[in-house]
């Protein structure tokens, strides 16, 4: 049986070896009100960690992690422990994150937010004439295609799309904008010319 991953984050403000001291507490001296809370845990299986005067509470489910908060809240009022906890964080698989922690920019990201295209597909017509006819094709469907005379060059926010779009058009994928040029070029050798 497959479980989620929950967290509480507590970060003691103590130094020495106050984690330590909790830590252990957490294990079984527990005072009056949070043994009582801890009730609601009864046979239930919750890791802890801890780092220095930090401690992470892991559950399998959002109401244990719920009734864990509750508990260490109240063994902290008892022992008279100041810390900051966090709210109950809940794993992001598919993004490899905590709920509360900030989704990583991806560099297409960053390139799509200063104006550029992370993608771009290059196109080479076999004439002018075709090559501003299906400029003005793909400027209908909302793209915004460069033309030199008879090559294009369409700007995608993804590599997906690129790679459907080339599909479409019979062209070639790359790297687009400022930021890709950076990572795929030597560092002093940033180019603006795109090859056909």
């Amino acid at each position: 049986m497959s479980s989620e991953d929950w967290r509480i984050q507590i970060e003691l403000e103590q130094d020495g070896d106050q984690g330590a001291d909790f830590f252990e507490r957490l294990r079984g001296g527990l005072g009056d009100e949070a043994r009582e809370l801890a009730k609601a845990l009864s046979g239930e299986h919750l890791a802890v960690s801890r780092d220095d005067n930090e401690l992470f509470v892991y559950a399998a489910t959002k109401k244990q992690a719920e009734h864990a908060h509750a508990v260490i809240e109240a063994e902290l009022r008892e022992r008279g422990l100041e810390a900051t906890i966090s709210p109950v964080e809940h794993w992001l698989e598919k993004e490899q994150r905590w709920d509360n922690e900030p989704k990583d920019e991806t560099w297409e990201e960053e390139t799509a937010e200063h104006g550029g295209a992370p993608w771009e597909v290059r196109v080479g017509c076999k004439s002018h004439q075709e090559a501003i006819a299906l400029a003005e094709r793909l400027e209908g469907e909302g793209f915004r295609p460069i033309r030199r005379w008879r090559y294009l060059i369409v700007g995608t926010a993804s590599h997906d799309d690129a790679e459907k779009l080339a599909g479409r058009l019979h062209g070639e994928v790359e790297p687009g904008g400022e930021v890709a040029w950076e990572e795929a070029a030597d560092a002093h050798l940033i180019s603006p010319f795109r090859l056909f």
